[in-house]
């Protein structure tokens, strides 16, 4: 969703790296460019121009001016900026203190209301909550069956007592919707269902009509939260939508829709700061389990670029098999051998935590190779499964002894070519020797294959003693500085020559892990053993 302004700001920090001194004209056109990059955005123009405002008024003020190093002091602004305009802070539901938790969704038509209370209440009922839906949408033809068809796939119960519009009944829909809102949540106490999710009725566009019918249900039901979906795609309507509904229902949260889009975003940017509510959660995807809680500055340093290692963390806590992690452990510990079933069964945990374009999107300087995760087949582990799994379990356990008729046998039962069965396993062989360096206490080496992650090369053989030696100083003064000069122009070209992990440009002796913000203890699992 944020490609493009992601691009365009990675762009602008990249022309303020190496001064030690920003001047107000340095200051100015980087204002400038900021604000070009929201605008293309589709961001609501009162908005930009009070961001970059803010932006201006901080950075020509003495937090910068006394930097050690002024580039990097902009993106902090500008990220603390981002977080403010995105809500400032996490915003969870607000949990009823007596009787079941009243949530009412309110929305255009096309916003995805439907869609998102069958991931909201999945959501829900893996916090052991035990929420019910209710059909009061009778008006879009099959809208009833819809929310039937996405509580079945969530494994929710739905409350729809009216079969709502057909196609031929499109003017006098069955059932009065306030009546089934009121009776849906009479229907929830009783069967002791703890969250009631009320979806309602849209139109194409905001009419008196529409929000006459919502004020009546949200005056019926009296409900905990009030949240308005809102089509991430819409662009500059995107205000005028959320005041609209504001004034008319008083919504207490949002949450974005389609959030995986190819739009450009500005929706996000603005509605949060224009209305004075928070982003609440966002819808990332078709499934059921693509839905997430909206964290501002999660979202602003994806962004920026900076990554969102702390979501990442959280999707393998809850998708990886504790089981397997411990044999895993267990058998690093005892030094046996990495086989290629432990192989497989690694690329299934991988699969079982969701897409890797998004978890690799995630990393920090992904955008830099955003067109390369962008081509990623993710069927590829489907084809490294069906390859492993045509071999013998002997062939598994000691893949050496795999020779030309055997791979092309294997070759054969999965579907694929000798060459994706060699490739497979001179991968396994590389990965194999990384666990083995990992097993040995020797640090996490370079991931094999992985561009910028040390290329799995090894150890040099031989150790310190085949390492360059190290050029003598000369006894000449006026040499001596020279070479020092020397030395510094090729250590700064050589800065500029590796790749940028981030908006700040820190992949050198300047990175400060601590910046990420990593739970306790992880830096020692990304250092390795010790």
């Amino acid at each position: 969703m944020f490609n493009s302004l992601s691009d365009r700001l990675t762009a602008t920090f990249k022309n303020l790296r190496g001064k030690g001194r920003l001047t107000e004209a340095d200051v100015d056109a980087t204002v400038r460019e900021i604000r070009r990059a929201l605008l293309d955005a589709d961001v609501a123009v009162p908005v930009v121009r009070e961001f970059t405002g803010r932006v201006r008024e901080r950075a020509l003020g003495a937090e910068v001016s006394g930097a050690l190093n002024p580039s990097q002091q902009i993106v902090k602004i500008v990220n603390e900026e981002l977080v403010e305009i995105l809500g400032g802070e996490t915003r969870r539901i607000r949990l009823a203190k007596t009787g079941p938790t009243i949530i009412m969704l309110a929305g255009l038509q096309g916003a995805g209301k439907t869609t998102l209370a069958g991931k909201l209440s999945k959501w829900l009922k893996s916090q052991g909550h035990s929420p019910m839906l209710v059909a009061c949408d009778l008006q879009r033809p099959n809208a009833v069956t819809q929310l039937q068809v996405v509580g079945q796939r969530a494994g929710v119960p739905v409350f729809a007592p009216h079969p709502g519009a057909t196609s031929t009944e499109l003017e006098h829909p069955a059932g009065d919707p306030v009546a089934v809102a009121r009776a849906g949540v009479e229907e929830a106490r009783q069967k002791l269902h703890d969250v009631v999710i009320v979806d309602t009725a849209g139109r194409l566009g905001v009419d008196a009509d529409m929000m006459e019918q919502a004020r009546q249900i949200r005056r019926a039901i009296v409900p905990n939260e009030v949240l308005f979906v809102i089509d991430s795609m819409i662009g500059q309507d995107a205000v005028n939508t959320a005041l609209a509904f504001d004034e008319g229902v008083n919504f207490t949260g949002i949450v974005l829709s389609k959030l995986d889009g190819d739009a450009r975003g500005g929706a996000a940017l603005s509605v949060a700061s224009v209305t004075g509510k928070p982003v609440m959660f966002a819808s990332t995807g078709e499934g059921v389990d693509d839905f997430e809680l909206f964290h501002p500055d999660r979202m602003a340093s994806r962004i920026l670029d900076m990554g969102d290692v702390l979501t990442l963390i959280e999707q393998a806590e809850k998708s990886w098999d504790k089981d397997e992690a411990a044999r895993m452990a267990k058998k690093f510990a005892d030094q046996e051998d990495f086989t290629l079933d432990d192989f497989l069964a690694q690329m299934q945990q991988i699969r079982n935590m969701g897409s890797m374009k998004k978890m690799l999107m995630m990393m920090p300087g992904a955008q830099n190779i955003r067109q390369q995760l962008e081509q990623f087949d993710e069927r590829e582990i489907d084809r490294v499964e069906a390859i492993v799994r045509s071999m013998t379990p002997h062939e598994r356990v000691a893949p050496k002894i795999i020779n030309g008729s055997r791979r092309a046998r294997i070759a054969k039962g999965s579907g694929m070519h000798v060459s994706d069965v060699n490739g497979l396993l001179e991968r396994f062989a590389q990965a194999q020797k990384m666990m083995k360096k990992m097993a040995a206490g020797g640090g996490m080496p370079g991931m094999p294959g992985m561009p910028g992650m040390g290329g799995g090369g090894g150890a040099r053989k031989g150790g310190a003693k085949n390492a360059p030696k190290k050029k003598a100083k000369s006894g000449n003064p006026a040499k001596a500085a020279q070479e020092l000069r020397d030395a510094e122009a090729r250590r700064a070209n050589a800065s500029k020559a590796l790749p940028t992990g981030a908006a700040f440009g820190q992949q050198g002796a300047d990175f400060d892990p601590s910046q990420l913000n990593l739970p306790k203890g992880f830096d020692k699992f990304l250092g390795g053993s010790k």
